[in-house]
C-alpha cells in the first residue's frame, strides 16, 4: 500500500512497484489518517509511508499501524531531519529509503521490509546513528540512573518532589528525619544532582513526578 499526499509521486511509486512480478500495489492513501482503515479493505503486505503530509503524517500514521499489528511499514522520504527520523524509528517503522534513490532500491526495500527484514539507506544510516546518540542514549542514561535508585529512595524523591519537607517525608514513611536526609543525600550522588531543585527537576523530567492539574 502506497500512502503519499501527492497522486503524481504515488503514480510514479506506483508504476516502479508494478513493473515486478511478485510485486502488486493494493492500495493508496493521500493521508495518514486513510491507513489503518485502509488496512482492512487491502490488506498489504508492507506499506510505503510518506513522512511529511498534512493531516496525519507518516510518523503517527506509523505509530498507530504498529499499535493495530499492522504490516510492516518502510519510510520513503526526500528529508534527512534528524528528529523526524528517529522518531520514525521509535513508531517502529522498519524500512528507510529516499525517494532520491534508484527504482532498484527501492524495490529492494519493499521486498527487504514485506519479508521482515530491515532496510536503511546509505544515505540515512549516519543521520539515524546521529539520532540515536543524541535522544536514545541520553535518555538510556537517564533510565539507569532511575533504576539505580531503591525503592525506598523513590519514595522519598517522589514526597521530596511534591514539596515535602524532610520532616514531612520521614513521618510520611514513619521513618527518622536523620534516615531521609541520608537517603537524600544517597540520591543526591546516585543521580548526580548538586541540589534538592536538580533531583526535583530529575523527577519530573523522567515522569517520576507528573504536574497536578
Amino acid at each position: 500500500m502506497l500512502v503519499d499526499d501527492q497522486p503524481m509521486v504515488r503514480a510514479g511509486l506506483g508504476l516502479i512497484l508494478r513493473s515486478q512480478p511478485d510485486i502488486e500495489v493494493v492500495g493508496e492513501c493521500g493521508d495518514g489518517g486513510e491507513v489503518v482503515p485502509g488496512l482492512s479493505r487491502h490488506a498489504p503486505d508492507v506499506i510505503c509511508m510518506d513522512v511529511r503530509m498534512p493531516g496525519v503524517d507518516g510518523v503517527e500514521a506509523t505509530r498507530r499501524v504498529r499499535a493495530t499489528g499492522g504490516p510492516p511499514v518502510c519510510i520513503l522520504t526526500t528529508f534527512d531531519d534528524q528528529d523526524v527520523l528517529w522518531s520514525a524509528v521509535d513508531a517502529g517503522a522498519a524500512g528507510f529509503e529516499l525517494k532520491s534513490s534508484t527504482p532498484e532500491n527501492l524495490i529492494e526495500a519493499v521486498r527487504t521490509v514485506a519479508s521482515g527484514g530491515t532496510w536503511i539507506d546509505g544515505t540515512l544510516l549516519g543521520p539515524i546513528l546521529a539520532s540515536y546518540r543524541q535522544f536514545a542514549r541520553p535518555a538510556a542514561r537517564l533510565d539507569n540512573r532511575v533504576s539505580a535508585l531503591s525503592d525506598r529512595e523513590l519514595d522519598v524523591l517522589r514526597l521530596m518532589a511534591r514539596g515535602a519537607s524532610n520532616r514531612e517525608i520521614a513521618d510520611h514513611l514513619n521513618l527518622a528525619e536523620t534516615t531521609i536526609k541520608s537517603h537524600i543525600g544517597t540520591i543526591f550522588t546516585k543521580l548526580g544532582a548538586r541540589d534538592r531543585a536538580a533531583a526535583i527537576v530529575f523527577a519530573y523530567d523522567t515522569g517520576l513526578v507528573r504536574p497536578r492539574r
